[in-house]
């Protein structure tokens, strides 16, 4: 099936059209402080960590390594997410958290329940030094989830100023394609801005494998970003098919772009 998010939010008038640009991201909500600045604020879509704490009782809480606790757990998080009608988007960052989050999707959301895309990185890419989870036993467990969850699978990337940085490799969006091909659930991969531009041919091809896959353009606080090499690809696909998770002026500019 494709991706539901758009229609979710259209449907809803919270969004003017079915274009991926339109949609609002609040960022890294791992604390009580920043859920409430999200859910007070316009965006659409919250993204936040998921790790398990690091001492008992041993649930999952919101936060990014190598903080290994949090104000806030996950139960907190949905909780107090699913009346405003936002969309959530959960970062795993280990395995372990894994099976523990999953129960409480299924305890506290349900098929009415707001756009839901679970993410990790599964594959190594460009320059990239974190150990991305284990591909097999990640998408293992996600798999019973919801068929309108979107599953967002991404590669470890790393990125220097003043460097050449590689892009997107043939080898790396092959091996991705072939991991995601015959799930059943969207595919939404998120890929990082400034390596857009020596990547157009590699991420074409594999947006072009099914009607399934979208993009999620991300950025790094530190990295460059030349807002031509993402107009490249607006321009090549239709507008539902890349998400912007990118500074909001960036987004705003780019949603103005036809």
């Amino acid at each position: 099936m494709c991706d539901p998010t758009l229609d979710y939010l259209y449907g809803r008038g919270l969004i003017r059209k079915k274009d991926a640009a339109e949609v609002g991201w609040s960022h890294a909500v791992n604390s009580r402080r920043r859920l409430t600045e999200a859910l007070s604020g316009p965006s659409h879509m919250i993204e936040a960590d998921v790790i398990l704490r690091g001492r008992d009782p041993r649930e999952p809480v919101m936060a990014h390594p190598p903080e290994t606790d949090s104000d806030m757990t996950l139960r907190e998080f949905l909780q107090a997410v699913k009346p405003h009608g936002k969309g959530i988007k959960l970062d795993f960052k280990s395995l372990e958290a894994v099976a523990p989050s999953l129960a409480l999707l299924d305890e506290l959301l349900d098929e009415a329940s707001a756009p839901l895309w679970v993410n990790a990185d599964i594959l190594p890419g460009p320059a990239g030094q974190a150990s991305p989870l284990d591909p097999e036993a990640f998408l293992g467990a996600v798999s019973r989830l919801p068929a309108h969850t979107v599953l967002s699978l991404g590669w470890t990337t790393g990125w220097t100023a003043g460097a050449h940085n590689p892009g997107y490799s043939w080898d790396m969006v092959q091996a991705m394609e072939r991991t995601c091909g015959r799930l059943p659930h969207p595919v939404t991969f998120p890929v990082r801005a400034a390596l857009l531009a020596s990547s157009f041919p590699q991420l074409c091809w594999l947006l072009r494998q099914s009607d399934r896959f979208s993009l999620t353009v991300w950025t790094g606080p530190r990295d460059q970003v030349r807002v031509q090499d993402l107009l490249a690809y607006r321009k090549q696909f239709d507008a539902s098919r890349i998400f912007y998770d990118l500074p909001e002026a960036l987004r705003v500019q780019l949603a103005a772009e036809v």
